[in-house]
């Protein structure tokens, strides 16, 4: 018998956003900006889910679409936009990521008592990047781990294959 999760999801601010009308919460702290849509260059030999990279003022930052890498399908509108983080990357230390939502809802300061840890789903489903569950407004809000939402070694390819180009 395994123990129930633990919640590594800390009380504070969130960017709360939206992926194929499913709710995430990122830490603000993480946030750098939020940018439009733009032209993404892609890379070949990276995840599906990791779309390319974009030029932002000069620096290459790659790209990963949050419904792809979920599992889940939607369209691109006007107000899909890209959620530039800034995540930990062993051996190369915080690195800006470019994240593509369908959406931007707000800012939520959520409290420990809103934060549960994430439940077991057995163990054909990866929750590894999911740092909590949060109760916003009798919804229910994932909580991101960003250094853990894509594959360390796909986005050191990816950074390998744009300082390349």
């Amino acid at each position: 018998m395994s123990l129930p999760a633990e919640t590594t999801a800390a009380a504070g601010r969130y960017l709360t956003v939206l992926a194929a009308d499913e709710a995430y919460g990122v830490p603000v702290l993480k946030v750098r900006e939020i940018i439009r849509l733009q032209k993404i260059t892609p890379v070949p030999q990276v995840p599906e889910h990791i779309k390319g990279v974009i030029n932002l003022r000069g620096r290459v930052i790659p790209v990963v679409d949050l419904r792809v890498k979920f599992g889940l399908r939607g369209e691109f509108t006007e107000r899909t936009c890209i959620v530039v983080v800034q995540v930990f990357l062993e051996g190369s230390g915080e690195v800006p990521m470019g994240l593509i939502v369908d959406s931007v809802e707000e800012v939520v300061n959520l409290g420990a008592d809103q934060i549960e840890p994430t439940p077991a789903f057995g163990t054909q489903i990866d929750t590894a990047y999911i740092s909590g569950m949060a109760k916003v407004n009798g919804q229910v809000k994932t909580l991101l781990d960003l250094d853990r939402v894509i594959n360390a070694d796909a986005l050191r390819r990816l950074q390998q294959a744009a300082n390349a180009g």
